[in-house]
């Protein structure tokens, strides 16, 4: 009987590591690129804008020089 049962085991647990897991199927995903923005030219515009208003207002304080309006004694 032993020698019957032995041969029998060995065969299942074989059998049964060399399909553990089942197949394997590799699928290939699709690629997904992103439509091109219709207003891409929006924001180069604005920030454009914003440093040209930047450089025509300027800096107007021009005519302080550090003085703080203090009279001297005299």
């Amino acid at each position: 009987m032993k020698e019957i049962i032995s041969p029998m085991l060995a065969l299942a647990l074989t059998a049964s590591a060399a399909f553990a897991g089942g197949p394997v199927v590799v699928e290939e995903e699709p690629v997904v690129e992103a439509a091109a923005p219709r207003s891409g030219w929006i924001v180069p515009v604005v920030v454009g804008l914003v440093v040209l208003c930047a450089i025509a207002c300027g800096n107007d304080d021009d005519a302080t020089t550090g003085t703080t309006g203090t009279t001297t004694p005299g």
